[in-house]
């Protein structure tokens, strides 16, 4: 939980500002020494890896003090809300390894919230404005300069309560009217000046339907949902810290309506989002990346979507690392995608198992290798983990080598195959390259080469010195594949930030290759969705959902190493 879970020598963990803050309020008996935390994402589009570590915070804090961490969906706003994002939300959630004590929505409340709403209008606290929202904009004032009172600031509150229930009824058009709360319009605070609370929406609701035509305003609903759950400490992202003082006010006047709760009351805290590099975590953008078919969805392995990770590949341990690592701080930044990527190569290194697979496969004759005879190699599953046991895979006169691999006039520090040069096939023989064959348009068909019998691994003769290592498939033992090659989506570092430049306009072209006619060991044939693989000397793998038996997908996770570091350094 702490930035990097660092244990000094008195044996005790450094605390991050937040688990500090929660320790001294366990100190102090505050709120009885509860701990209750909550999740609550809007149900308007699929959680992407910022939200991934607000998951983490808010379910580890309630893990690792022994309380309850609740979900909650924000369904204030049904024109743009689905359950098909509350499924997805949840899958998410559990994917990452948590689960939650107990699944609320803010829909839940909306009879007490909307009790409370009287309460306020009866109090003097709240009324009805019949102006444009551009007009209420316009009155609010600026930081350096006062608000002005609203014309309808002070009508008498039945007035303010019949208009609010035809609000209510459906005879209210939407943005004809909306209830505000009266604070102050000349407070320094701008969040102060005389809040917007409900509004009028006819689309019906996901959960409620036709019931409710009036809906409450994050501001007003999110402090009262963390009031009437119990919630002890609401984490939010530093955007919402000018909310705050609003938070607190809000449900102070609510605890006067109610002071048999006595001393409880939740407490906000903030930290810093998450802003990675050569992405955009906007759900509005992602959603238009979605509906114009600039990806394939949701779950596109291009997509900073938690599902977009996970079909790429990366594993929720990989997702816990980095976030331990970026840790949780007060000040904004943005995170090099360099670092997501080294926590998963850090996860896959360990765990993936090691087969063959050539990406363009050109065909390697071994023209003294015997006609019609197979062997079987001994294949090291993993050899940063020696539990994880070896396979066979099968070696015979033609195999399957990459293109890139040969070069015929090679340059002297081209280590792989060239005419009168040796390597190694790994795992199995060093051969020495005598001749290849070029079609008519000048390109290598047939490599071929001799192998030195004396050279089997694990044979005296194998450990003779050689400068490259090449990786291969038997032609007539292997599987046809398609392979996809994922890169970062977007091509400039900040695409959020290039002010006069369309977003999408940013695209990296290069961000999906889709290679066919690709070769595998057929040690792959039973492969399961999402399962991963080292792909040797070419990177981490898994396989996509769109795989079907027959008809092999795999997805690119993560190179073996960054490339892209060393290229923006040539920049």
């Amino acid at each position: 939980m702490s930035e990097e879970n660092i244990v000094h020598e008195d044996g005790k963990k450094s605390l991050n500002f937040i688990e500090s803050t929660i320790e001294k309020d366990l100190a102090e008996g505050v709120n009885n020494n509860r701990i209750q935390t909550r999740f609550p994402p809007e149900p308007n589009g699929y959680l992407h890896i910022g939200h991934a570590k607000a998951i983490c915070l808010d379910f580890g804090i309630a893990r690792e003090y022994g309380g309850v961490c609740n979900l909650r969906f924000d369904d204030t706003n049904p024109i743009k809300e689905d359950t098909e994002y509350v499924d997805s939300i949840m899958q998410d959630i559990q994917w990452l390894g948590y689960k939650w004590g107990n699944v609320y929505y803010a829909s839940d409340y909306f009879q007490q919230l909307w009790d409370y709403a009287i309460d306020l209008i009866k109090a003097g606290k709240a009324y009805i404005d019949e102006q444009t929202s551009e007009q209420i904009a316009q009155q609010k004032g600026t930081p350096t300069q006062s608000g002005v009172n609203s014309p309808f600031r002070d009508r008498d509150v039945e007035e303010n309560l019949a208009l609010f229930n035809k609000m209510n009824t459906g005879e209210i058009a939407e943005g004809q009217m909306v209830l505000r709360a009266k604070i102050d319009m000349a407070n320094p605070n701008m969040h102060f000046r005389d809040p917007i609370i409900y509004r009028v929406i006819h689309t019906p609701h996901h959960r409620t339907g036709k019931a409710w035509k009036a809906y409450p305003m994050y501001d007003f609903a999110h402090g009262q949902s963390d009031y009437f759950e119990g919630v002890t400490h609401s984490l939010c992202t530093l955007e919402f810290e000018v909310h705050r003082p609003l938070y607190d006010w809000f449900v102070d006047e609510l605890k006067r309506f109610h002071p048999e709760d006595g001393t409880y009351r939740p407490r906000q805290y903030e930290f810093n989002r998450l802003n990675l590099t050569y992405t955009v975590m906007s759900k509005r953008k992602l959603l238009l990346l979605v509906k114009e078919g600039l990806v394939s969805g949701w779950d596109d392995p291009r997509m900073p979507t938690i599902c977009g990770f996970r079909r790429r590949g990366y594993t929720p341990e990989s997702i816990h690392k980095f976030i331990n690592k970026i840790g949780y701080t007060k000040y904004d930044g943005i995170i090099d995608y360099a670092l997501l990527e080294h926590s998963i190569r850090e996860d896959l290194n360990a765990g993936a198992k090691r087969v063959s697979a050539v990406l363009d496969p050109v065909k390697l004759i071994l023209t003294n290798y015997p006609e019609g005879k197979t062997e079987m190699m001994e294949a090291v599953n993993n050899p940063e983990d020696e539990s994880a046991g070896v396979h066979e895979i099968a070696f015979s006169r033609e195999l399957y080598i990459e293109r890139e691999d040969f070069m015929e006039d090679a340059p002297r520090k081209f280590f792989r195959m060239t005419p009168g040069q040796e390597v190694r096939l790994k795992n199995a023989y060093i051969v020495k390259c005598t001749a290849a064959k070029k079609d008519e348009a000048g390109n290598v068909v047939e490599i071929y080469a001799e192998y030195d019998p004396l050279t089997k691994s694990g044979m005296p003769e194998s450990n003779r010195k050689v400068k490259g290592t090449l990786h291969w498939v038997s032609a007539a033992h292997c599987l046809t594949a398609e392979v996809r090659l994922y890169d970062r989506l977007f091509s400039v570092e900040n695409p959020g930030e290039e002010k006069d430049t369309d977003f999408r306009d940013l695209l990296n072209p290069d961000s999906l290759k889709v290679l066919t006619g690709c070769k595998i060991e057929k040690e792959l044939e039973n492969a399961r969705p999402l399962e991963h693989f080292q792909f040797q000397r070419l990177g981490y793998f898994n396989v996509d959902t769109d795989s079907k038996p027959g008809k092999l997908i795999f997805n690119r996770t993560v190179s073996l190493k960054d490339s892209w570091s060393k290229l923006k350094n040539k920049d």
